[in-house]
């Protein structure tokens, strides 16, 4: 199927981008990567009058490690933050998670708020900007303002993003002194949309976890630390009863509660170990047993 037919703008500052924004309102969509829309528009799920194409925008091409921060502009490619030299030391997270983004072609051409703006639930980006506490910038005509991720996300692929809006970009804290950071995720096959994800952050304080493909957006909760006799898994199981899971055509309920309990306390015994200096078995994609 083709698309429906509709007018293509490729906007050269970030200027024309807030202008068309604000005369297309709802009937305007922002091109990036294109990895979610451009199917979507094949398919007709998404009919947008224009297509603002912001790849070409130098403001929004920017990389910029500030203060306590890392600053990821709209038009920045997933590969080009995985391959960036100092990911390991500046998000150990992220650089756990990115791999298991798609594929190696999907994030030459990818960007990360392009996966931010879609808010897959199953999504891994979006699920580690959960999980560290991440900020989303948005801008609009007349207006800048910055969201946390816990406010950003506000249901199936459902965001508090404007229509005449646009993400300038999406801010990642960088690692912690005395911090560990863990993922891992359970999928039919690498590359597909996670079953159920998880992403852990540690430190001396306790454990902060993040899921992804079991509510319907991602969803993170303060737990106790491993070392509080049974604390743990009592709040695992409250946090997979509380995500509401249900049956579809790749999992059940159960399973995924069941997933929820296991990933859960795997990514954060990991994490104390990576917050104590213990090398750690490595991260990453795990096929499903189902």
């Amino acid at each position: 199927m083709k698309p429906p037919a509709f007018d293509y703008l490729r906007a050269a500052t970030l200027d024309e981008v807030l202008e068309a924004l604000w005369e297309g309102g709802s009937d305007a969509r922002i091109l990036a990567g294109g990895q979610s829309l451009l199917p979507m528009l094949n398919m007709r799920l998404a009919r947008p009058s224009v297509l603002v194409d912001v790849m070409h925008v130098d403001a929004l091409r920017q990389v910029t490690a500030s203060g306590d921060a890392l600053k990821i502009g709209a038009a920045v490619r997933q590969a080009q933050i995985e391959h960036r030299a100092d990911l390991v030391g500046e998000l150990p997270l992220l650089a756990a998670a990115i791999p298991w983004v798609g594929h190696m072609q999907t994030r030459a051409s990818g960007t990360l708020c392009g996966s931010v703006a879609h808010a897959d639930p199953s999504a891994e980006i979006p699920l580690v900007l959960l999980a560290l506490l991440g900020s989303v910038h948005l801008r609009s005509r007349k207006q800048r303002r910055t969201l946390k991720a816990d406010d950003f996300f506000t249901g199936m692929m459902a965001t508090a993003r404007a229509d005449q809006e646009v993400i300038e970009a999406i801010s990642f804290p960088l690692a912690r002194p005395d911090t560990g950071y863990a993922f891992r995720e359970v999928g039919r096959r690498h590359g597909d949309f996670a079953i159920v994800a998880c992403a852990a952050v540690v430190d001396r304080k306790g454990a902060r976890l993040a899921v992804g493909g079991v509510a319907d957006m991602p969803m993170a909760r303060p737990l106790p630390l491993p070392e509080e006799g049974s604390a743990l898994d009592d709040a695992l199981e409250t946090f997979a009863w509380d995500l509401n899971a249900r049956d579809d055509l790749h999992a059940t309920a159960r399973y995924r509660r069941e997933l929820v309990r296991r990933l859960g306390r795997q990514v954060i015994e990991e994490a104390v170990r990576r917050r104590d200096g213990v090398t750690p078995p490595p991260t990453g994609h795990q096929q499903d047993a189902a």
